[in-house]
């Protein structure tokens, strides 16, 4: 196995010309040069630099020429820029958290990353702590920067009042942000692939939830804070109950149970947070909740199978606005 350390004082042109040549597999000269903004008599001393530290950069011969960099039979040091460091420890603090079946294997990775790194980078990574709120993600996350995430963190350990410019959902909506927002941060979270902070909203009295995403922090940041109880006490719920639509209680607004024809094993892979019940060969019990009792006939109804409502009387009438919909749009 390898040697892994950081060189904060290496040349950053030989960190940025080393990841130019892991970023593809052939590199003609020129281009080097040009994406280098130094001479090709630069980057062919600079290559030889990176072979004398164990790199396995080879010559192309052609027309224009050009490097490779090849895998070795040892593999050489790794180096790192801070920001490939920051973005490193990111990554695997989040697969810690995340699950996936390899929280030991990160976890394991992240304490090696973090002895080897020089202590101004090891005290920044110290500072980022989240918690994972497990729920399936339904589309692509949004990339956050991970400066923005460090800094979000750094102000929820050290409890200090956030400013940061909260970009409005859609690009083309007309006005932005408006005034910076001021919070006391609490949490930083990952739900459903997204990155959110939970915090108290000085402005608004009351505990918001943010997205990552679409914070812009303004520095420097505020005084420090008394931290509050978080309703319910639990970030995991509160999290899960706000975007459910409700403030924390940790259960579903509207709740109903039904009997449906058809095997519990074909019902379950699809019922993440309801309840399956076998009662026979091809019958089985659902409990289930929404946000709204026509949400929760729909979801309901998405099974291929008779439906009998046992209760309650809301989820029933849900059933029949819906019949009457899909009838009026039959015809």
């Amino acid at each position: 196995m390898g040697q892994y350390w950081f060189v904060p004082k290496t040349s950053a042109r030989l960190l940025s010309l080393l990841s130019l040549l892991q970023a593809r597999r052939d590199w003609p000269g020129a281009l080097l040069a040009e994406r280098l903004e130094v001479s090709e008599r630069t980057v062919r001393r600079d290559v030889d630099r990176l072979r004398e530290l164990g790199y396995p950069v080879v010559a192309i011969k052609g027309p224009d020429g050009g490097y490779r960099l090849d895998a070795g039979v040892e593999l050489p040091p790794l180096l790192f820029d801070d920001e490939q460091a920051i973005a490193l420890a990111v990554a695997l603090q989040s697969a810690a958290t995340a699950g996936a079946g390899i929280k030991e294997a990160a976890a394991r990775a992240l304490n090696t990353v973090r002895q080897v790194m020089p202590a101004r980078l090891r005290r920044r990574i110290d500072t980022f702590q989240i918690t994972a709120v497990e729920r399936h993600a339904t589309g692509p996350p949004p990339p956050v920067d991970s400066g923005v995430l460090m800094a979000l963190s750094a102000a929820v350990h050290t409890r200090e009042v956030l400013r940061f410019d909260y970009a409005p959902v859609s690009p083309s909506r007309v006005g932005g942000s408006g005034a910076p927002r001021r919070v006391q941060p609490h949490h930083l979270v990952t739900w459903g692939g997204r990155w959110y902070l939970v915090a108290w909203d000085l402005d608004r009295e009351d505990w918001r939830t943010f997205r990552a995403d679409r914070i812009t922090p303004r520095i420097p940041t505020g005084p420090r804070f008394v931290p509050r109880e978080l309703p319910g006490g639990d970030v995991a719920a509160f999290v899960s109950g706000r975007f459910r639509g409700f403030g924390g209680s940790g259960d579903w607004p509207c709740r109903g149970e039904v009997i449906l024809d058809v095997p519990a094993d074909e019902v379950s892979p699809y019922v993440r947070e309801g309840v399956v019940e076998e009662l026979g060969p091809n019958r089985c019990r659902l409990v289930l909740g929404s946000w709204s009792w026509p949400g929760l006939a729909a979801t309901i109804g998405r099974f291929d199978a008779d439906i009998e409502v046992v209760g309650p009387t809301e989820l029933k009438d849900a059933f029949a606005h819906l019949a009457r919909r899909y009838a009026a749009a039959a015809s």
